[in-house]
C-alpha cells in the first residue's frame, strides 16, 4: 500500500455553500469493506459527470464515487461560477491562438454546457442558472488593448459580440468604473455549489456516493483498493477525478500547479441599494488583466469580488491569506462601488485551481486499470463536465469525435524541483496582481 501524501481541508466560509439550497440526500461516510466495478475519486464537475455517464453506461453495475469533503463545499463548489464557452488562450496575443485548436476547444466547452444545461432542467436543479452573457472589462489602456486584441480573435473565430463604452456601462453593470467592456453572449452563469449539490442529489440510483470519507492509502494492481480509517473498497477499475490532488495518489507527479484564489461574498442589498446600483440584476464581469477582479451580481441580490492569488503545493488553503485577500476585496469593491459605502461582506473563502505550465489537461490511462480526467486549468464547470461524460462513454467503448482529441493531448508538461517552482511561481503571482492595476 502506498500513503496519499496530501488530502484537502478548504476553508468553512464559503459564500456560495452556505447560500445554496440544503441537499435532498444526506452526506453519508462509507465504512467497512465494499466491491464494485467501478470506483472514482472526486465528486466535483468531473467525478459526478463520469459516475454518473458510467452508471448510464453500465446500468447493472455499482459505481463507487468518493470524496474526502462533502460535496459543494469542496473546489467546485468555489469557483466564480461562469461556465464559459469561448477559448480564452492568454499566451496568444489575440487570446485565440491557433484557430484550430480554438474551434476544438469550443466544441468541447460548448458540449460541456449542453449536457450540463440537459441534466439541470431534466432534474429541476436549483442553481440559477442563467444563459447571461459575461463582460470582459478594462479600466486601463493596456486592458483596453487586451481587448482589442480578443475581439480581433473572435471576429476570426466568428464568434458574436458586442463592444460597450465606459458611459454606457453603467446601464448593464451599475458601476461607472470601467472604460471598456467586451460582452460574449454564450456564458451561462450558475450558483456553483447549488449545481454541484444538485448534480449529487440527482445522481443514478446505482452510484454510490461516500462523502467525508478521505482516501489515505492505495494499491493498484488487477484490482485498485482504496482504504480510508473506516474501512476499504476494491475495484476493478478506477477513475481519477481529484485534479491536482491526482499527483498525491502516484501520477503526474510535479506537472499541475495548485493555485488559489480569494473571494468574498456581501450581504443582500437592500431595495434601496439595488436602485442606487441600477444597471440589469444578474450578471458577471471579468477582467480583461488576467490577474484582476472578477465581479458578480447574483440572484440573491449580492455582489462578489474574486480577486487575490497564491501558490500552495500541497493543494490545501493557507489561513493567513484570508485576511489579507479581505483588505483587497474591500478596496476593489470601494473603487467599483462607491454608491454603496454600506455593504459589507458576509463570507469570505479561497479556491484552488490546478493548471499546468503548457495549459493542457490529462485525459485517458494512467496504469493498468486506473484512468483519470485531471487538470482543468481554471475550465472546471464547462471542461470538468465535458471531459468526465467522455472519459466514461470512452471505458465503455464509446468514442466521440473529441475523444481522440483528448487522448492526443501531450498532458501537462513538467514543471521545475523546489525550491525553484515555488520561486518562480510566486514571483510571476507577485507581478501579475501588481502588472493588473486598478482592475485589481
Amino acid at each position: 500500500m502506498q500513503k496519499v501524501t496530501s488530502l484537502p481541508a478548504d476553508d468553512a466560509a464559503c459564500g456560495w455553500y452556505h447560500t445554496s439550497p440544503p441537499r435532498k440526500n444526506k452526506p453519508k461516510r462509507h465504512s467497512g469493506k465494499t466491491t464494485a466495478r467501478w470506483a472514482v475519486v472526486g465528486a466535483g464537475y468531473t467525478g459526478l459527470a463520469a459516475a454518473r455517464q458510467l452508471a448510464l453506461n453500465c446500468p447493472d453495475d455499482e459505481v463507487v464515487l468518493i470524496d474526502a469533503q462533502e460535496v459543494g463545499f469542496g473546489t467546485a463548489g468555489r469557483n466564480a461560477g461562469f461556465a464559459i464557452d469561448l477559448p480564452h488562450d492568454i499566451g496568444a496575443e489575440d487570446y485565440i491562438g491557433d484557430i484550430e485548436t480554438a474551434k476544438t476547444t469550443l466544441k468541447l466547452n460548448l458540449l460541456g454546457q449542453s449536457i450540463l444545461r440537459s441534466i439541470v432542467e431534466e432534474n429541476g436543479i436549483d442553481c440559477q442558472m442563467r444563459a447571461s452573457g459575461k463582460y470582459q472589462a478594462a479600466v486601463e489602456k493596456r486592458g483596453v488593448a487586451v481587448l482589442e486584441a480578443y475581439k480581433g480573435g473572435l471576429d476570426k473565430l466568428e464568434q458574436p459580440y458586442t463592444m460597450i463604452d465606459g458611459q454606457d456601462l453603467p446601464e448593464h453593470i451599475g458601476t461607472s468604473f470601467y472604460r471598456k467592456a467586451l460582452f460574449t453572449p454564450g456564458t451561462m452563469l450558475v450558483q456553483p455549489a447549488a449545481l454541484v449539490k444538485g448534480l449529487a442529489d440527482s445522481l443514478p440510483a446505482n452510484v454510490s456516493l461516500y462523502e467525508n470519507t478521505p482516501i489515505t492509502e492505495f494499491e493498484y494492481g488487477e484490482k485498485v483498493t482504496l482504504k480510508h480509517a473506516q474501512g476499504s473498497i476494491v475495484a476493478d477499475k478506477l477513475v481519477l477525478a481529484n485534479n491536482a490532488f491526482g499527483m498525491h495518489f502516484g501520477f503526474l507527479k510535479r506537472t499541475m500547479l495548485p493555485v488559489f484564489l480569494y473571494a468574498s461574498l456581501t450581504r443582500p442589498m437592500t431595495e434601496e441599494e439595488q436602485k442606487q446600483l441600477g444597471g440589469q440584476e444578474f450578471w458577471g464581469v471579468i477582467p480583461a488583466e488576467p490577474f484582476g477582479s472578477t465581479v458578480r451580481r447574483t440572484h440573491d441580490n449580492r455582489i462578489l469580488i474574486r480577486n487575490s492569488f497564491s501558490f500552495n503545493p500541497n493543494g490545501r488553503p493557507k489561513p493567513n491569506c484570508l485576511k489579507h485577500s479581505l483588505q483587497r476585496h474591500k478596496l476593489s469593491f470601494e473603487r467599483r462601488f462607491p454608491m454603496l459605502p454600506d455593504v459589507g461582506f458576509e463570507y469570505t473563502w479561497s479556491g484552488s485551481l490546478a493548471l499546468s505550465q503548457n495549459h493542457e489537461g490529462f485525459f485517458g490511462q494512467l496504469a493498468p486499470n486506473v484512468y483519470g480526467a485531471l487538470c482543468c486549468n481554471g475550465l472546471g464547470i464547462t471542461r470538468g463536465t465535458v471531459t468526465g461524460t467522455l472519459l466514461a462513454d470512452w471505458l465503455v467503448g464509446k468514442n466521440h469525435e473529441l475523444t481522440d482529441v483528448l487522448l492526443a493531448s501531450p498532458g501537462p508538461n513538467k514543471t521545475p524541483p523546489e525550491p525553484f517552482l515555488s520561486v518562480g511561481v510566486n514571483a510571476t503571482l507577485w507581478w501579475g496582481q501588481r502588472k493588473a492595476g486598478l482592475e485589481a
